[in-house]
């Protein structure tokens, strides 16, 4: 077969096809469009923002070293139940038991000096009132030198005494200091709790923190009679949440278990900033914190367990309700019009650059005697499955449900049929094969 036949041969399938396809067009457009139907009525709709997290304790307090010391005994095993005040383990004493000791024998030392001192102003003020004495009775007998020598020892000695006095303070202040690092080998709860997270040994040395390195976290304490779940919500959602709205929740490790909360806490920066993240040449997500308390946590409960939350935003009780998928938009000038822009996507208006976009406008097809009808509706809350539907339909009304591709390129006063429940939409190429079989 040479290059020209080859030609006609495509030239004369392609017009077999175009005719098969435009035979079908043709055909669908006079059954009409195989649509799926369903009918407005009412029901109540539980509009609700999902988002997921971990558990935390309502109240956890973390205790860390804050003296450096090897730890000599372990009183209790992560997951034991403890008290307010409970002994929790110890550490190696023996330095700061000498520190006390050290700073107690400053102490006596600075105290015996200031006895010392005392004694010592007691001889100056003598020595003092003998030769005022004797110089009052006879001014030749004690030269006015000696005198004043006298009262300046006084003086010296009241100095001297004072700054002793000083010296002890500071001798009883050492010893404090020197107790209360001994108290910090000693490890008691600060909460009534369960013991959480334990990160030390017994043998271990624990560190105390600095500037440039972290402590060491000897144990975590959470009180879990108050459980909060937290979350991670987009900031799309995060404006139509408030404080004291009602979430259902459910935790992968107790299936099949829907438990209840409150919304407590709604953060007001991002978890991550995005300065945080502006060096890394992609747009972060923009997430917030949001913090519900569990009504009544199940026995069992730790922190860290994942948790999905549905928070409920609004309710409408009998509202009127349309599918989701029913709802589609049309640029304003078509509706106003009654012209067609099939192909278009629904949430775009073609036209010149300089030309500004027609406003589109939301709503659905609502089908009398076998035409559709484009009618502008406005929408209320969203449910699961669901718009509530403020103005625009009526109850009864028989609408356009899907599927998506037919709801797109329908126009006022195309005719459609209702498909079957186990039906497909047919497309061209099928109806073209169904053409030539039938022939």
């Amino acid at each position: 077969m040479n290059n020209i036949n080859k030609l006609l041969v495509g030239i004369g399938i392609i017009a077999v096809f175009s005719g098969g396809a435009a035979l079908t067009v043709t055909q669908r457009r006079e059954r009409g469009t195989p649509v799926r139907l369903d009918e407005v009525v009412r029901q109540d709709l539980v509009e609700t923002v999902t988002s997921s997290g971990n558990i935390r304790a309502g109240r956890v307090v973390g205790m860390s070293a804050e003296v450096s010391a090897r730890v000599i005994e372990l009183l209790v095993e992560e997951g034991d139940d403890v008290v307010a005040d409970q002994l929790l383990l110890r550490l190696d004493p023996t330095q700061f038991d000498a520190s006390v000791s050290r700073s107690e024998a400053q102490l006596s030392q600075a105290r015996a000096q200031v006895s010392q001192q005392e004694a010592s102003l007691e001889r100056a003020v003598r020595d003092y009132e003998r030769l005022k004495d004797l110089f009052d009775r006879d001014s030749l007998l004690v030269a006015r030198q000696l005198l004043d020598n006298a009262d300046t020892d006084v003086e010296l000695a009241l100095s001297q005494l004072e700054s002793l006095r000083f010296g002890v303070e500071q001798a009883e202040a050492s010893l404090d200091e020197a107790n209360e690092r001994l108290s910090k080998t000693l490890f008691r709860a600060q909460i009534s709790g369960k013991v959480t997270r334990l990160n030390v040994e017994e043998g271990e040395t624990v560190i105390v923190g600095t500037m440039n390195n972290a402590g060491s976290l000897v144990l975590t304490i959470s009180e879990l009679s108050q459980v909060e779940a937290v979350l991670e919500v987009d900031e799309t959602d995060v404006p139509y949440i408030n404080v004291g709205d009602s979430t259902l929740l459910e935790l992968d490790a107790f299936p099949n278990q829907i438990f209840s909360g409150v919304v407590t806490e709604i953060g007001n920066s991002a978890i991550r900033p995005p300065s945080s993240s502006a060096g890394s040449g992609q747009a972060a997500a923009i997430d917030f914190e949001v913090v519900i308390t569990m009504d009544d946590p199940p026995g069992g409960i730790r922190p860290d367990l994942s948790v999905t939350a549905d928070i409920i935003t609004a309710t409408r009780e009998n509202a009127l309700a349309v599918p989701i998928i029913a709802l589609t938009v049309r640029p304003s000038e078509e509706v106003e019009s009654g012209t067609s822009t099939s192909g278009q996507d629904d949430r775009e208006t073609r036209g010149s650059i300089s030309q500004p976009q027609n406003e589109d406008i939301e709503g659905v097809f609502i089908v009398q005697d076998g035409q559709v009808r484009f009618a502008p509706v406005e929408v209320g809350i969203t449910g699961q499955e669901h718009f509530e539907v403020v103005t625009g339909a009526s109850e009864g009304d028989i609408i356009v449900a899907g599927p998506y591709q037919q709801i797109r390129e329908l126009s006022t006063g195309d005719r459609v049929q209702e498909l079957g429940e186990n039906e497909e939409s047919p497309d061209t190429e099928s109806g073209f094969f169904d053409f030539f079989g039938a022939n």
